[in-house]
């Protein structure tokens, strides 16, 4: 598996790949790339899935620019490949938002 610091170096470097879906994504909950790179370089690793279908992943907790905690699900080999990013609710996590809530 990757660290938080392998995550920044790879984003320092400018090796990031975006998916057309996380553009649509992004674009449909005004999160900016600015927004997902703070979260990346400034956030923690809160899961972890090392047997991910294409490439080892993770889910990054942060903030974006504004302060706002966001969530970013990337893939990771060469490059940090973005799926997704969203604001996370209380509906499906406990209050440090970092923590799932039990079904």
């Amino acid at each position: 598996m990757f660290t938080i610091n392998d995550i920044r170096a790879r984003c320092k470097a400018e090796k990031i790949k975006w998916s057309l879906h996380a553009a649509e994504r992004l674009r449909k909950r005004n999160i900016s790339t600015e927004d997902v790179i703070h979260c990346l370089t400034h956030g923690e690793i809160i899961e972890e899935y090392p047997d991910c279908w294409l490439n080892p992943a993770a889910l990054i907790f942060g903030c974006n620019i504004a302060g706002r905690i966001l969530h970013v699900v990337i893939g990771m080999d060469e490059f940090v490949h973005i799926i997704t990013a969203y604001y996370p609710s209380l509906e499906k996590f406990e209050p440090d938002m970092k923590t799932r809530r039990r079904s």
